[in-house]
């Protein structure tokens, strides 16, 4: 997994391509074998790296590409790097647009590919050019490793079924096979009965929402409007044929043990034949008329037992090659039933996932309504404290109470001695001190009374407490069901989703078209600057040749001076030869530098005219590329009418599907049993 990331960054590296943090994140998540990036829109770019990662066996048996908007481009890109990768086992290409050129990929992979076993192509739209799809089916005919094909929603009419119907006459592997809602019609299904007839590989067959007939239907040995499975004549056929091939293997291997015991008894008879030949050659040198007889007639035997073990030994090597090739089909079978274990246990585990998360959310809502209670069960013990400090406070009152009065007896004992004169004031203190002590027992009631009002006011909030959280508990599974509805929504809203992206494609081919108007005006404007610079070239060699001129008129002049010079030189006396001599020399190395610059001037010359022609050739090419680009905006706006014309095929299919859909939902509703029931109750 590590070493697809590296290569998958390194080769974006290389090419300067942004790596896309959607497809990292995708794979940095990945810990399987199957590697999911649906919903990303991939670009060509983007499809092309891959595909380089792809070109070798890779850690990934199963790709999921769904809902990617890959188009013809990003899907050719990324499928001709499958051609020879043999780890690649399920591919899923749901919802990519996938057109003429994506068929055509499509059908060489399966003419080079012999180990992708599931292909998903449904909501693409495959079946709209019959000759492109044709290339499909030619690619998949010869394919032996293909066992699951799904082509729901890719308009296949009549037309593209008799490629397919001639596909399936010589194709041996595909067992699984899923054509609903398609085209196929009253022709297509023809078609298909007459290729079901001799092909022995088909084991499921549906064909919902095609507008094929009833009778057909029935003679496909099919149920209308359900879950159509392969006919009935077929199925049948195709078990027989699983126990012919049972029985077959049984009696190989019968054969195998019956030719074991021959070989055995061949051996024995060998040895008792040799030990006859001993024998007889003894008896031979005996008698040589007995001997002579005797030999013929044993070289008689030998021919004949020897003719026998000839056949026994051919017999016993048709025999061995038959057991070979009912020991590959049962190895390939014992494959299938591993891979179909394999799927089983994957499947066991993702479902004991899910249950496992579910146990887990309801553990961990248990434990916080048990925290909840245990926080309400620590305030109903704190309250209870309380009120015990407060009994314990009412019984120190109660104390000091009787405290008091032990001493007011000791005190009324002692003043009685000594105070027996003031007895009346005594009596109005007593009573004042009474009413103080009622007083008192009065506060201690009152406070008494509002400890229990506020337990009981306590207990009645926690009672509340209880209930609302049981009101809670069922709002949450209320919210859960809930929930479960938004899912609903929320995969309604995603369909709408993939209409808004398919209006957003149209908007980006609309966008596309006014970018490539605007290359034109670009190319336009550098034709203009082109033929500025080609009028500044021109200056430039006038001015060039102006100086060419100049230095030729130099030339002459010095040619005059050189001339004068001579003149000069011959009037001029013996005396001076010596220096006559030395003019001469520096004359002499004069005139080479005017011949060097006679040669660079010829070199000049030969650099105008070499100029002079580039800018013929450049003119040339510069007619050249306003041709091109001229043929370039015709066939763009050729191509815009051809876009024009196909969304308005796609919007007219898009509309007759509609109405297809329409009137088989209306014939299921009719021919429902509720319908029926109502119809029987009139």
């Amino acid at each position: 997994m590590d070493d697809f990331r590296q290569t998958y960054l390194r080769l974006c590296k290389e090419g300067g391509i942004d790596p896309q943090e959607s497809v990292m994140v995708k794979l940095q998540e990945c810990r399987s074998s199957r590697l999911d990036v649906s919903g990303l829109s991939l670009s060509a770019d983007t499809c092309a790296l891959l595909a380089r990662v792809f070109q070798k066996d890779t850690f990934f048996s199963e790709v999921s590409l769904s809902d990617c908007m890959l188009g013809d481009e990003g899907a050719k890109a990324f499928l001709t790097g499958l051609f020879y990768n043999t780890t690649l086992k399920v591919l899923d290409l749901k919802g990519n647009n996938l057109k003429s050129s994506g068929a055509e990929v499509l059908g060489k992979l399966l003419a080079r590919n012999n180990t992708l076993t599931r292909l998903v192509l449904d909501w693409n739209a495959l079946g709209v050019w019959e000759e492109a799809f044709a290339v499909f089916c030619e690619g998949l005919g010869p394919n032996t490793a293909l066992t699951h094909l799904d082509l729901r929603n890719n308009q296949v009419n009549h037309r593209a079924m008799l490629a397919f119907a001639q596909m399936l006459r010589c194709n041996s592997s595909l067992k699984v096979l899923d054509l609903r809602w398609n085209n196929v019609g009253l022709l297509g299904g023809r078609c298909l009965l007459e290729a079901l007839q001799s092909n022995h590989s088909v084991e499921q067959l549906e064909l919902a929402g095609n507008n094929i007939p009833s009778d057909t239907l029935k003679a496909l040995g099919m149920v209308p409007l359900l879950c159509l499975t392969c006919s009935e004549h077929v199925v049948g056929r195709n078990t027989d044929r699983q126990s012919t091939l049972r029985e077959s293997h049984s009696r190989t291997q019968v054969l195998h043990k019956e030719i074991h015991n021959l070989k055995q008894e061949k051996g024995r008879q060998f040895q008792n034949l040799m030990v006859t030949i001993d024998r007889q050659r003894e008896e031979m040198g005996q008698s040589n008329r007995s001997s002579s007889i005797q030999i013929s007639q044993l070289q008689e035997a030998l021919s004949e037992r020897k003719s026998a073990v000839n056949c026994l030994t051919a017999k016993l090597q048709m025999s061995e090659a038959a057991v070979a090739l009912s020991e590959q089909k049962n190895h390939s079978l014992a494959e299938l039933i591993a891979r179909l274990k394999v799927e089983k246990v994957q499947l066991a585990e993702a479902h004991g996932r899910e249950k496992k998360k579910v146990e887990q959310e309801s553990v961990s809502r248990e434990g916080q309504l048990l925290s909840e209670i245990q926080n309400l069960t620590d305030t109903n013990i704190q309250l209870k404290n309380k009120v015990e400090e407060v009994e314990r406070k009412c019984k120190s009152q109660q104390q000091q109470l009787f405290e008091l009065k032990q001493e007011l007896i000791n005190s009324t004992a002692e003043l009685k001695l000594k105070l027996a004169q003031a007895e009346d004031g005594l009596e109005v203190e007593k009573r004042r001190f009474k009413q103080g002590l009622e007083d008192v027992d009065r506060l201690r009631q009152r406070e008494v009374e509002h400890v229990s009002r506020h337990l009981e006011e306590s207990e009645k909030s926690l009672q509340e407490r209880i209930i609302k959280l049981e009101g809670q508990r069922i709002q949450l599974e209320e919210d859960l069901s809930k929930a479960k509805a938004a899912r609903v929504a929320e995969r309604s809203q995603a369909e709408e989703e993939l209409s808004k992206a398919r209006v957003q494609a149209r908007q980006e081919e609309h966008e596309h078209v006014t970018a490539l108007e605007e290359k034109l005006r670009s190319a336009r404007s550098s034709l203009q600057e082109v033929q500025l610079h080609v009028s500044q070239q021109k200056q430039t060699i006038s001015e060039r040749q102006a100086k060419s001129g100049q230095q030729a008129i130099e030339t002459d002049s010095l040619r005059r001076r050189i001339d004068e010079l001579q003149q000069e030189l011959s009037g001029k006396d013996q005396e001076k030869v010596a220096e006559v001599s030395r003019v001469r020399v520096e004359l002499q190395e004069q005139i080479g530098h005017l011949e060097a610059e006679r040669i660079a001037q010829a070199g000049l010359k030969e650099k105008i005219s070499a100029l002079e022609r580039e800018i013929k050739v450049l003119s040339g090419n510069h007619r050249e590329a306003l041709l091109d680009k001229d043929s370039e905006t015709s066939s763009l706006l050729e191509k815009l009418r051809l876009k024009e014309a196909e969304i308005k095929r796609m919007r007219d299919d898009e509309a007759q599907r509609a109405t297809y859909l329409q009137n088989a939902i209306l014939a299921f509703v009719q021919g429902s049993p509720l319908a029926q029931y109502g119809s029987s109750n009139k």
